[in-house]
C-alpha cells in the first residue's frame, strides 16, 4: 500500500509503481469517483485501446419462439 499526501493546492502524486504497473502516461485523464467514503481514479483509456477487448466473446443465446 503506497501512501500520498495532499498538497497546499489539492494535488497528490500518484507513485511510480501505480503509474508503471497502469501504464499511466503524463496528461492522462483519469475519472474522480467518490465509491463506499473512498476516492477512485479511473484511468480513461482512449477508444482505440478497447477494439478488440471482446474478441471471441460467445455471442450465441438461446432465444424465445415468438423473438427472431
Amino acid at each position: 500500500m503506497s501512501t500520498v499526501t495532499i498538497s497546499p493546492k489539492f494535488q497528490v502524486v500518484i507513485p511510480k509503481e501505480i503509474r508503471d504497473r497502469l501504464a499511466l502516461s503524463p496528461g492522462q485523464k483519469v475519472e474522480a469517483l467518490i465509491y463506499e467514503g473512498r476516492i477512485e481514479l479511473i484511468p480513461i483509456r482512449p477508444i482505440q485501446e478497447m477494439r478488440g477487448f471482446i474478441r471471441g466473446i460467445d455471442t450465441t443465446i438461446e432465444r424465445e419462439d415468438d423473438r427472431v
